[in-house]
Order: structure tokens, then C-alpha cells, then sequence
């Protein structure tokens, strides 16, 4: 990209941020007394300023860096026992993505010597597509901890994380939750510039009327500013953000993945479905999530973009630039060497079902059987790829 070119484009972006940082009305409901409120919101920051701001030392990086790399939720791939009471009849009712309304819960969970935490939370619901009633009957939440209250816990060092739901009450569903698990724990097997999850067996209790609604698994998903800081970065909210700004190693990375699971479902240009992260280099690495609808995982509500020309996610579609050799090659090397790791991946739950493994083993070595020749990596990736500066 030329400079004049990038400089429009930056300059789009900044009146864009100022038309945003204008104040808005914002209507709450009291969880407590049923009564709406009506308040400013803040004004939003400009997201380019971020570019400009100072970093701490190198020694407080590296500290930061230690303390996400040791937080003890993250610690153990053994599912979590976690029981959650709250008013749930209220919280799947609110549907707004929008929502900033938070209802009053409690989590309880066991320690290895047996000694149980009870921690006071407030869920939120989070989401667009799985927010929808036609969708899911059960949201997605959002659970934020008392500060005070997590120390010596599981949850020492969370503010708040996001919890992936099993959607419906079934079986089957609670498959589609084990599979993307076991996504992010490939990719991070290819990368360490990636969400970590941990899975939890989720009991949901109704605080009024003391019955259990559901008792499935779920995943925590890392905060975001945790995995930046495992990078040593700092999360950049920039909308507009093009190709070639990125890393290009991880942003190969990145889309070649994003082709392994049949994931289209992202958009850098848009920040939808990842994160950027910004280092005191000035690099900016690309951090995918949210692979439920992709073909690996393959829920029945997943269904492709139709400006996508492909009839199901479990078509694959390359979305990324075009690649050399140079760039390519080492990337596909890093994903033939953990083959075997990622296999061995779907032996590891029990709780996964013969043929939903087996189905999801066939898919993977599809991708595999492809890239294995030099002539299937250079169709795919140098001839049959995107032109674009960005998505």
C-alpha cells in the first residue's frame, strides 16, 4: 500500500473514531427493582491513539508476561466442576447484544483438599448469532468475579471471562462444545500466540426455585489482555486494518488454520473474530477465536457467508493473501510436524463420542493428505488465493 493510500485510509479511521467518541443516550434496566434508567455512556476513546501510546519497561513486560503464564485457571487440562445459581429464566431472556444489564450470581467450585469457594458474580450475556432464540436456548455468558474474592482460587488474577455455553440442552450439543475445545488446543499446538481454554463441567442452578436447569460442559475462554501480555503486546482495537500490516508469518499462519477447521467466519478488516495485538516492535499479530462455525465443528445453526460462494462450512475456502514459498512452506512444515499432536488431541476426552471423534479425525486428514505436496500448497495457497489487501 502506498503511503497516500494509507494515510486516507487513516484518516477515515479517525473521523470515523470521533463520530463515535460522540455521547449517546444508553437505557438500563435495574436487575433489582425491574425500573429503566437513563445515563450518558462514556465517550469512546479514539482507537488509533492506542498506536501512540508510551510502553512500560521491558521489565514490566516480563513481569506481565510471568503472571498470565501462571494463572491457575489455565494450569490444568482436567474439566472444571463449577455450579452456577442465578435467576437464568431472567438472563436468557435478554438477548440485546447490546445488553449492559448483569445479574447477581454465585459460583461455587471445589479445591483438590476439598475445600469449596463460593464466589459472588454477575453474568452478562455476550454474542450476536448465539444470542438468538431461533438459535440457542441457552446464552453464552459473560461472568465477572469479585477482585477480593479470587485470590487463592482457580480464578486468581480473572476480572472477567468469557464462558461458551452449550447452546441447547442435549447431547449432541455439548459434542459441538467438546470439538471447539479441542480446536483451540490445536492451534495451541501450532502457536503460543493464541486463546488458551479450559473446559469445565458447568452445573446452572436457578436461584429462585433451587432446580438445576442444565449441567453440561462449557469453555472458558482467556481474556484477551492476557494472551497479549503472554505476547508481550497490548490489544489494538483498529478497525480497517489491512494485510499488510499484520505479521505475515502469523497471519499465514492464521488463515491456513482458519482453512484446516473450515473456518470462514472472521474478518480482520471488521475485527470480527479476532483480536490485534500490537508489540513494542511495532508488529501487529492477528489472534483468531470463536470456531464454532466452522466445519470441524459444524453445529446445525452454522451455515457460510452466501457472498462466500460455498454451500457449507465444511467446504474449505483459503481467505487469505497470496503466499511465496518462502512464507509458505515453513507454515505448512509446523503443521505436518504436529499432525500426530493434534490426532492424539481427539483421544484425550473420553466424554467425545466414537463416531463424532472419528468424523472429526476424517476432516483433519483430508487437510493433510492436501498440503502433503508441493503442488496441492502452491494451488492452494500461491495460485488460488486472494488478491485483496484485506478482509
Amino acid at each position: 500500500m502506498n503511503r497516500s493510500v494509507r494515510a486516507r485510509r487513516i484518516l477515515v479511521a479517525l473521523a470515523l473514531a470521533s463520530l463515535l467518541a460522540a455521547p449517546s443516550l444508553v437505557v438500563s434496566i435495574s436487575g433489582e427493582t425491574g425500573q429503566a434508567t437513563t445515563s450518558k455512556a462514556p465517550p469512546k476513546k479514539n482507537p488509533l491513539l492506542k498506536l501512540a501510546e508510551a510502553w512500560p519497561s521491558a521489565e514490566v513486560l516480563k513481569a506481565r508476561h510471568a503472571a498470565a503464564d501462571a494463572l491457575p485457571l489455565f494450569a490444568s487440562t482436567e474439566a472444571l466442576p463449577i455450579t452456577i445459581a442465578a435467576d437464568f429464566k431472567a438472563v436468557n431472556k435478554d438477548r440485546d447484544p447490546n445488553s449492559t444489564q448483569r445479574f447477581p450470581g454465585e459460583l461455587r467450585t471445589t479445591r483438590a483438599d476439598g475445600r469449596i469457594d463460593v464466589l459472588h458474580i454477575k453474568l452478562g450475556t455476550r454474542g450476536h448469532f448465539r444470542l438468538m432464540p431461533r438459535n440457542c436456548d441457552f446464552v453464552p455468558l459473560r461472568v465477572e468475579f469479585v477482585k477480593d474474592e479470587v485470590k487463592g482460587t482457580v480464578f486468581d488474577g480473572q476480572s472477567w471471562l468469557k464462558l461458551g455455553t452449550h447452546c441447547q440442552d442435549s447431547g449432541d450439543y455439548e459434542q459441538y462444545t467438546l470439538k471447539e475445545y479441542l480446536t483451540y488446543k490445536m492451534l495451541n499446538l501450532l502457536t503460543q500466540k493464541s486463546f488458551r481454554v479450559r473446559l469445565v463441567k458447568a452445573t446452572y442452578v436457578d436461584s429462585k426455585s433451587g432446580k438445576t436447569v442444565a449441567s453440561r460442559y462449557g469453555i472458558f475462554l482467556e481474556h484477551d489482555n492476557d494472551v497479549a501480555r503472554r505476547m508481550d503486546g497490548r490489544i489494538i482495537g483498529i478497525p480497517r486494518v489491512v494485510f499488510a500490516d499484520l505479521d505475515q508469518d502469523m497471519l499465514t499462519l492464521m488463515m491456513v488454520f482458519n482453512y484446516m477447521i473450515g473456518n470462514t467466519d472472521f474478518s480482520i478488516y471488521a475485527n470480527h473474530n479476532v483480536r490485534l495485538v500490537q508489540t513494542p516492535d511495532r508488529k501487529i499479530y492477528s489472534v483468531p477465536y470463536d470456531f464454532d462455525i466452522s466445519g470441524l465443528v459444524h453445529p446445525p445453526y452454522a451455515m457460510p457467508d452466501r457472498r462466500l460462494m460455498i454451500k457449507s462450512v465444511v467446504d474449505r475456502l483459503y481467505r487469505g493473501p497470496c503466499r511465496t514459498p518462502e512464507l509458505i512452506n515453513p507454515v505448512v512444515a509446523n503443521f505436518l510436524a504436529k499432525k500426530d499432536q493434534v490426532m492424539a488431541l481427539f483421544e484425550s476426552l473420553p466424554d467425545l463420542k466414537k463416531e463424532v471423534r472419528r468424523d472429526a479425525k476424517d476432516y483433519l486428514d483430508d487437510f493433510y493428505s492436501t498440503i502433503k505436496t508441493d503442488k496441492n500448497v502452491k494451488r492452494l495457497f500461491t495460485d488460488s488465493c486472494s488478491k485483496a489487501e484485506g478482509m
